[in-house]
């Protein structure tokens, strides 16, 4: 099912998580312990995120050096393909810019159709981690818009080659971003919002939210996305913070500001425990005020911390 069938559908707030795939050389029985605990709450959907390829350098023999890429973290296609046969749930892969080009991108939505993977979340991704800025394949996209294209090409049958003229087509629904806080390399929110919405103007079916840690950052970005013209459903994301060293990482990685009384708060822990309680709290506080608020969805980033989002629906439902 598609995931604006299960918000046109659903009756009330429904639960969506994202996870990440293992590093190369570890299995999935960590990323199943992990979702095994999160199903009791029945979840309508599972993103898997996607990582490009980074570039190393190793020595060789003699002394010199070469520049090989690996890729730390793959299987993305092969994990959601796991999760919707042993949980019967959909799984939406990430599928992203960077280091992939056009050919490989067409290439990847034909196995995800194969598959019977019907939803896609389209991002540009970030840069390579040992560039500055981002730079996309030689034969890749650089925008997210440009992902949103092709696969809206490939819904309508129209494939690279030119001579396939009658291409069976896909049926994607495809998700997008959205920053409430704007993405780091926009100059405003306005333009930030305006580039979402060329997005959706595409094609793109939703928006899935960065995670924030002030419920006003998500209210104040939902007006001002309908004062642009935008009316597909936009779902929160929403991650725990519980250590101290997430006060300077996550802003500086994600560029979200984390609230004072947070700060304050995390800074009196003396341990995990205590960390992971005022993770709890603050998150707990953020879902009740969005689920009054109606929202369509509450969209966890489990990263690591499936125990804290658990306990946090064990409140919640």
């Amino acid at each position: 099912m598609k995931v604006i069938e299960h918000l046109a559908q659903a009756k009330e707030t429904i639960i969506s998580l994202e996870v990440l795939p293992p590093t190369k050389g570890k299995g999935i029985e960590s990323l199943n312990k992990n979702l095994d605990l999160l199903m009791e709450f029945k979840p309508a959907f599972v993103n898997v995120t996607y990582h490009r390829a980074e570039q190393v350098f190793k020595k060789r023999n003699d002394g010199s050096f070469e520049r090989v890429e690996i890729r730390k973290r793959p299987g993305t296609v092969g994990i959601c393909a796991a999760i919707m046969n042993r949980y019967k749930v959909e799984a939406i892969p990430h599928l992203i810019c960077g280091g992939f080009s056009k050919e490989e991108t067409e290439n990847a939505l034909i196995d995800l159709h194969f598959l019977g993977l019907n939803n896609v979340l389209a991002l540009r991704g970030d840069a390579a981690a040992n560039e500055k800025f981002f730079n996309p394949h030689p034969h890749g996209h650089r925008y997210a818009e440009d992902l949103v294209r092709q696969v809206m090409e490939l819904n309508r049958g129209h494939y690279l080659e030119d001579e396939i003229m009658d291409g069976i087509k896909t049926d994607f629904c495809v998700g997008v971003a959205g920053y409430p806080e704007k993405h780091f390399e926009s100059p405003n929110m306005d333009v930030d919002v305006d580039f979402t919405k060329r997005k959706i103007d595409l094609g793109a079916d939703y928006v899935t939210t960065q995670m924030f840690f002030n419920n006003e950052h998500y209210f104040n970005y939902l007006k001002r996305c309908k004062e642009h013209g935008m009316n597909v459903p936009i779902l929160p994301g929403l991650k725990p913070l519980t250590t101290k060293g997430q006060l300077t990482i996550l802003p500086k990685i994600f560029n979200v500001e984390v609230p004072v009384e947070l700060c304050n708060e995390m800074n009196k822990t003396k341990n995990d425990a205590d960390g992971d309680k005022v993770g709890t709290e603050w998150l707990l506080a953020q879902c009740k005020d969005l689920l009054k608020n109606k929202v369509p969805v509450l969209h966890f980033y489990t990263l690591g911390k499936p125990q804290v989002v658990y306990n946090v629906l064990k409140e919640l439902f």
